[in-house]
Parts: structure tokens; sequence; C-alpha cells
């Protein structure tokens, strides 16, 4: 989740980079709206994403890599489907309690809103319901709702009601809503609260200029310039009058409209989406980057070695029948069983004692590499760890395996190499 949330952040402020430095000032307005909603979906999507044509820069391929191994403290929690029977206030509780508070609140401003509804005098029309706010100079809409304050003079409403009716017919809301939505799944992440910014001032530009073409420009800007009106503070409703936006929409509004080259500007995201595919692709787990390193590193030792000339070495892409650990010979999914077997043999024998010793806390992580030879035996084995006691006792431990059944290729018997990430948490 963290790793997931890290690169929508990352992904959503390339996006944002983008929109701000070459988008924003142009008056093709829906296609900005296109873009903030398509780049914040995109940023949600991409991350699951993994094209193996940008996964073959480093040979993955070479060496066989099995599940990880967890061990906390004499817990398993492995790809073997044993459990962890421990609670601990984490980062992760951090998260929910996050989303549940932001969810309250956002069904607290639904409450006030729907309250708001239900007291106010209203009357219907085509486009949808008015809402007047007795006593008040406010003006927003929400969905099919218009609230106009009754304060407000004949031909005010008229401007106002002609201005929010343009946010009812494009839906506007649903917009809002959106970015409301993933405010609360991510409420920690700042970049969604300018996303909704964005958006909603787009929805203003949008509404400002069908509305300027039925009625007279200049009087529209005297009305903008009159007064500042007091808004409900609610992040998914479309107010007329907002302080900050003034300005801005009058900007805009004078503006003489983009170039249609000026289109082309949006070719842009295509080399950012092709970026981010690329990274998804060739990223990895965050918690699993000194792991990938020691296996690149290992990787390219072996294809720059004399080794890897052996004609009984065989690459894992290429190898007819892997090696298959005893006792799986009838298993249905002989790799899964070989995994299964490994991790309990590891999660059974790994010494949890050193946790005391070592000196060390946290989360440690092991990198094991070792070769099935085409007798069955395990040689060169090897391990690279934060400290040369978990070295050597992953080492004592992988060498714990049983003689297995050799990969064959070509109907020989071949020595194929594995990798094995361990990591063991320590309590502090």
């Amino acid at each position: 989740m963290i790793h997931y949330s890290i690169q929508i952040i990352v992904f959503q402020l390339l996006f944002i980079v983008i929109y701000d430095v070459f988008l924003k000032r142009e008056t093709f307005f829906n296609c900005n709206r296109a873009y903030l909603i398509i780049t914040s979906v995109l940023s949600l999507v991409l991350p699951f994403i993994k094209l193996e044509s940008f996964q073959n820069i480093i040979p993955q391929e070479y060496i066989i890599r099995l599940p990880e191994v967890v061990i906390n403290n004499n817990v398993l929690d492995a790809n073997n489907g044993v459990n962890v029977n421990e609670f601990a206030f984490s980062m992760q509780h951090v998260l929910y309690l996050g989303m549940l508070f932001a969810f309250v609140m956002f069904i607290l401003k639904m409450v006030k809103l729907i309250h708001l509804i239900s007291k106010s005098p209203k009357s219907k029309t085509e486009y949808g319901t008015i809402i007047t706010l007795l006593n008040s100079d406010a003006a927003f809409s929400f969905f099919r709702y218009v609230f106009i304050g009754d304060q407000l003079n004949v031909d005010e409403r008229q401007s106002i009601l002609a201005h929010e009716t343009i946010h009812v017919k494009e839906k506007h809301s649903l917009d809002l809503l959106f970015f409301e939505a993933q405010r609360i799944v991510f409420w920690f992440n700042p970049l969604l609260y300018i996303y909704q910014n964005r958006i909603a001032t787009l929805h203003e530009y949008i509404a400002d200029d069908k509305v300027v073409i039925t009625q007279n420009k200049k009087h529209y800007y005297e009305r903008l310039l009159a007064q500042a009106f007091s808004v409900k503070n609610i992040s998914f409703i479309n107010p007329f009058f907002k302080k900050s936006l003034i300005k801005k929409r009058i900007i805009m509004l004078s503006k003489s409209k983009s170039k249609q080259q000026s289109l082309v500007k949006y070719l842009l995201l295509i080399p950012a989406i092709v970026g981010m595919l690329f990274y998804t692709a060739c990223v990895q787990e965050s918690d699993d980057v000194n792991q990938d390193e020691s296996l690149k590193y290992e990787q390219k030792k072996s294809l720059n070695s004399e080794k890897k000339v052996e004609t009984n070495e065989v690459a894992f892409s290429i190898i007819e029948n892997v090696p298959v650990f005893p006792g799986c010979e009838d298993a249905e999914d002989q790799k899964k069983c070989f995994s299964k077997n490994i991790n309990k043999l590891v999660g059974q024998n790994f010494n949890t004692k050193l946790a005391d010793d070592i000196g060390l806390t946290g989360v440690l992580k092991i990198s094991v590499f070792f070769k099935i030879s085409e007798d069955g035996t395990i040689k060169e084995l090897k391990a690279r760890a934060p400290h040369p006691d978990l070295e050597e006792e992953a080492i004592r431990v992988v060498g714990l395996l049983p003689k297995l059944i050799p990969g064959t290729h070509g109907g020989k018997a071949v020595t194929v190499p594995y990798y094995l990430p361990i990591k063991f948490k320590i309590k502090e």
C-alpha cells in the first residue's frame, strides 16, 4: 500500500507539472478537464501495469527467484500460508484511521448539505431545483440543486442561474465527488487537493465561457467585481463567487482563444506515460530494493564469469524441467510445492535467537544464492546480509535442503541457479 501510494504521488506530480507549465493557460477548457480526470485515473492504474517488453534491460530470466520468506522472531510469515498472530500499531493502521476520519468528515459535509436542502424554500425548474438560502448572499450548486441567497437582486440572480445551470448540465459535481473519494482513500496525498482545485477552477472557466455567449461580457465582469460572496466551506460544491477565483476568471474571460496548433501540447502526455510504464515495469517493491540489487549483482557476475559457458548450466528461461523437491513429484504445481517446502524448512530451522545477539533492529534483508547441480545437491551457496551472523545462518539453513531431483534440459541433468530472499523481522 505504501509503495503503491508513493508511485501515485510521483505520477500525479509529473502530470500536474505538465498541466501547470503547458496547459492551464490555454482556453481548451474541456480538454483540460478531460486531462485532469484521465491523468488522475492513470496515476491509480499505471502502478499495476507491468509491460514485459520494458523488463529486458537486465536479464531477469537467468536465476530462478523464489518467493520471499519472512521470519518474524519465532513466527513464520511466508508464502506457505502460516499466519502471524501479532497485532502492532503500524503505518497501515494509521492509513486506515486517516481514511475513516476523512470519510466521517465527508459524511458530516453531506449531512450539512442535506439539512440545508430540507430546511430551505425550494422551487422546481426544467434543469433542476432552486434552493433559496434565507438571509444569505451565497450562491453555489451541487448536482441538480442550485443554491441562491435571497439577498441577491434580480439581475444577480439571473446571471448566477445562467452560470450555475452550466454546472448542472455539465455534471461538474461528479468531477468534484470523484476527487473527494480519492481524498478519502489517499487522505495523505496533498496533490489530490491540487487536482480538485484545478478542476474546480476549470468548471468556473467553462461556465463563464458559455454564459458570456448570451450575456454582455462587460456587465458580467462588473458583477464578478461587485462583491465577494460568502460561500459554504464544502469542497465538492461549485461556488459562483470565490475571492481567490474572481481575478483568474476575469483574466481567462478576457483572453483570446488558444490557437488550434496549441493542441499539440497534449501529446506531452505520451512520453510521460511511456516513462511511467517503463518505471513500473522495472521497479520492485520498496521492501525488496536491497535484495533486487544483490540479485542483479549476482546475475551480472554469473553472466560474466567463465561458468556461464558451461554446458551443464541452463538459464531458467529455456530450461525444460526445473528441479523438483522430494515429495513434490506428483504435485499439481511442482513449483508451488517447491516454494512451500523451502519456506517451511527455513522457517522451522532459522535461529531466531540471533535477534538477541547481533544488536540490530527492524527489518533485515538477506539474499541467498545457490545452485542445484546436475546430481541434485546444493552448491555454490552464498548469502548477503547486513550482519555476518545472518549470512552464516542463512547459508547453514539453506544447506539443510535435501538432495533434490535435478533439472533436465535436452534429456540431460543440468545445473540451475536460484535466488531466495529472506526477510528477518526483529522487534525493537
